[in-house]
């Protein structure tokens, strides 16, 4: 920390907006006093344990330093101070740049974020928790199909180039209630995009690096779990065969997604996006795409997406699966553990799967490329354990899949697609 920078501590308990906030003693009330305040490199903003912020949000667009990072997190004894967001926090999202990869996803129209990291960087966010309902939202319906986009913690690169050092830890975000048909807004548990710059010329491309997600805990949350992170850039990344150096421009560098556990996500689990070499490893997905039904994702209009997977990469290079966990993703189009998505060089290994309807891989379409599924454990996955849809290549070596009785090995109507099967062990339950 600089000999300049501040703490500023924050307690719904004991504090007052008319108080300095820099001990705890006079420690701000809410968080209204943060968002009026510019933050410094090396400031600190620390909420009591304890204190719930209801109705309130926390909106930063100030930037730490490599060496004196912003902090957000918490101080004192007890419960995580939590932020209700209650659907406050109300910002405008516009991709710039439509359509996005399918003319049916929405890009652009208002979200609500408990936690907004706007073009900021070199910041921490930590041991919070985080919620953001919409019970009370007078006319609002949970399946309704134009209702707003709703995120715990959303993160915006647009107006300052790469945006550099992103830390998300030991959060808990749950209850969520965005919009199950919006894949690409900043919408669910945590989500992170690079929307188009009002002039790239002049202040380069938007996107990250340097991104850790770590050891939050995400559920019932609608549309995603953790989502990083879709890019108005998305055109750069055409075709199978996936350029380093578009990453190097477009797309994002040292992205590590660890340690998370997400539970019941509406949509998807866990996501990496155009991404160079993200690692994704030790998480763990449970009840994913619980709402990718025909009771709930009942009202999409002209939307395409009622799929979802686990946990999996998109337009993502050289993408690295290891040591996570998968069970009962529930079934839809998709529903499997694990997709190699439009991608170039996937490696999964040391994952298990468990009790998924849509089965434990699948291999999507003409451009997911050089593929490589190796030392898995799958038990008793459902559907069909492998989905070769229509994919070039795939290598499916070393692993050991344990089938119920009756389960075909490659998904029904799934099919279609290159892979090669080596050295695997098949045994029936």
């Amino acid at each position: 920390m600089t000999s300049l920078s501040k703490t500023y501590y924050v307690s719904s308990k004991t504090g007052n907006d008319s108080n300095d906030g820099l001990t705890s003693e006079s420690a701000f009330a809410s968080l209204f006093a943060i968002n009026q305040r510019s933050l410094q490199p090396g400031d600190h903003v620390l909420l009591e344990r304890g204190s719930v912020f209801c109705g309130q949000y926390l909106q930063v667009t100030d930037s730490g330093r490599e060496d004196a990072p912003i902090v957000i997190g918490a101080y004192g004894e007890g419960d995580a101070p939590r932020i209700e967001a209650c659907g406050q926090g109300i910002w405008y999202q516009n991709y710039g740049a439509p359509p996005l990869d399918s003319p049916t996803h929405v890009y652009r129209g208002y979200v609500s974020s408990a936690v907004l990291l706007y073009d900021a960087e070199y910041i921490i966010v930590e041991d919070l928790e985080i919620t953001n309902e919409a019970d009370k939202i007078i006319g609002e319906y949970y399946s309704l199909g134009d209702k707003m986009n709703r995120t715990g913690v959303a993160v915006v690169a647009k107006d300052k180039g790469v945006r550099h050092g992103i830390t998300l830890r030991n959060l808990l975000i749950h209850d969520v209630n965005g919009n199950v048909y919006d894949k690409h807004m900043n919408n669910g548990g945590i989500y992170m995009t690079a929307l188009q710059p009002e002039d790239e010329e002049i202040t380069g491309v938007a996107h990250y690096k340097d991104v850790t997600v770590e050891g939050c805990f995400v559920y019932q949350v609608s549309r995603w779990g953790i989502a990083v992170g879709y890019t108005y850039a998305h055109e750069k990344f055409q075709g199978a065969e996936l350029d380093e150096e578009i990453f190097l421009k477009y797309g994002h560098e040292k992205i590590r997604i660890c340690d998370n556990y997400v539970k019941a996500a509406g949509g998807d689990g866990i996501t990496a996006m155009y991404a160079l070499r993200p690692l994704v490893e030790h998480n763990m997905t449970d009840s994913i795409a619980c709402e990718i039904n025909d009771r709930i994702y009942c009202e999409p209009g002209n939307r395409l997406g009622k799929v979802a997977a686990a946990i999996w990469p998109w337009k993502c290079k050289d993408a690295l699966f290891r040591y996570n966990e998968s069970v009962d993703t529930r079934l839809n189009q998709d529903g499997m553990a694990y997709d190699a998505d439009s991608g170039d060089g996937t490696v999964y290994e040391y994952n298990y799967s468990r009790q998924n309807e849509g089965g434990c891989v699948m291999f999507c379409l003409q451009e997911a490329i050089h593929n490589t599924f190796r030392n898995n454990v799958s038990f008793d996955d459902l559907g069909g354990t492998i989905s070769p849809a229509e994919n070039p290549d795939a290598l499916i070596k070393d692993n050991t899949f344990y089938v119920r009785k009756g389960v075909p090995f490659v998904r029904k109507n799934m099919d279609g697609g290159n892979y090669t099967l080596v050295d695997n062990q098949v045994f029936e339950l």
